[in-house]
């Protein structure tokens, strides 16, 4: 039978873990009624479409080095395309959610009832690009000589330059100079080997031919000057559709904010940059460098109040010069090219 001496040592010992025990009862009991973390949903698929070789690839695998989708809480699968045509039509037929295009595709499937939309993804374009000692100086020298073009009579690019010369000099390249027409690679080969004078490439390919010492010869940034538009615009951006963006806008912004994040790393880090030189192919270091900084000098890192009027006067010198082979049905740029769903940073004011 116990003793009054250890009944009171058994009361002590009881009063003494009293305290803990509720603690950690109540602690138990808070954590079954309310959660200190909720159970976050699985990863939504998204589906990019990616030509095999293309510069957006070096995006996307910074992202997924650095687990960005799996911060924003994307589940990210990249589906390799062949072509441009290639990513259009994987779109069209549900096979991707998202590929990168330009918004003058946007808006001539918008004017025939394709709900498409687009956000910038890039605001890097090409020159016009000659030998080091090449008799060609300006745009007038052009005529009679032979200019290779890439992406067909209907690339935005060549479009731009055409209404340029005309404007500005009264010159019909068409018929004025020799306009060639061929595939990116095939290109530069032609004028490093002096087959045609000049080059109008994609600037990935232009930056190749300046590490090779080729130089411009007219940018764009100048060539849209002489056409009454004073700002950089973004010719390519990711392009999805809008009823896929308005059942799943906040995916849609978590992929966005994981691509800009991507950008950031690649805008300030000379060593990721290290890291995705075997993705480059590039030969030497001279075309490494020139592939670098001419990426970054294409991020778009704010936005315009009159970002959408700039782009709309520049879609108007578009369809004006390339007709309804460019524009289609449209004549102007259409309501909701630009998603609305997302947006950069407004720019300082000077």
């Amino acid at each position: 039978m116990p003793t009054i001496h250890s009944l009171r040592q058994l009361l002590r010992r009881v009063q003494h873990r009293l305290p803990g025990l509720c603690l950690a009862l109540c602690a138990t009991l808070a954590h079954t009624q309310h959660p200190t973390f909720a159970a976050e949903p699985d990863p939504v698929t998204v589906r990019v479409g990616v030509l095999k070789f293309g510069t957006v690839g070096w995006e996307l695998d910074v992202l997924q080095a650095h687990a960005l989708a799996h911060k924003y809480h994307v589940n990210l699968q990249v589906v390799p395309l062949a072509s441009a045509d290639a990513s259009t039509v994987a779109l069209q037929g549900d096979a991707v959610d998202v590929i990168v295009s330009d918004w003058i595709w946007v808006t001539r499937q918008r004017a025939e009832g394709n709900p498409y939309t687009f956000v910038p993804f890039s605001n890097a374009v090409g020159s016009v690009m000659v030998k080091a000692d090449s008799p060609v100086h300006s745009v007038a020298d052009l005529k009679g000589r032979a200019l290779g073009v890439a992406g067909g009579p209907s690339d935005k690019s060549w479009l731009l330059l055409r209404a340029y010369a005309s404007k500005k000099l009264g010159l019909d390249l068409t018929s004025a100079a020799r306009p060639v027409f061929a595939a990116p690679p095939l290109l530069n080969e032609l004028a490093l080997s002096d087959q045609v004078d000049a080059v109008l490439n994609v600037w990935h390919y232009d930056a190749q031919l300046r590490a090779r010492g080729m130089r411009p010869l007219i940018g764009m940034s100048e060539i849209l000057a002489g056409l009454g538009i004073n700002k950089p615009i973004p010719l390519i951006g990711w392009v999805f559709r809008d009823d896929w963006a308005a059942n799943n806008t906040a995916l849609v912004q978590h992929f966005l904010a994981a691509s800009a994040e991507a950008k950031g790393i690649m805008a300030h880090s000379d060593a990721e940059w290290e890291r995705l030189r075997p993705l480059m192919h590039a030969p030497d270091n001279a075309t490494f460098l020139a592939l670098r900084d001419g990426y970054r000098a294409g991020i778009p890192v704010c936005a315009e109040a009159d970002d959408a009027a700039t782009v709309a006067a520049t879609f108007h010198v578009l369809a004006e010069t390339g007709g309804e082979k460019l524009a289609g049905k449209s004549r102007t740029l259409a309501d909701g090219t630009f998603w609305s769903g997302y947006r950069l940073p407004a720019c300082p004011k000077p």
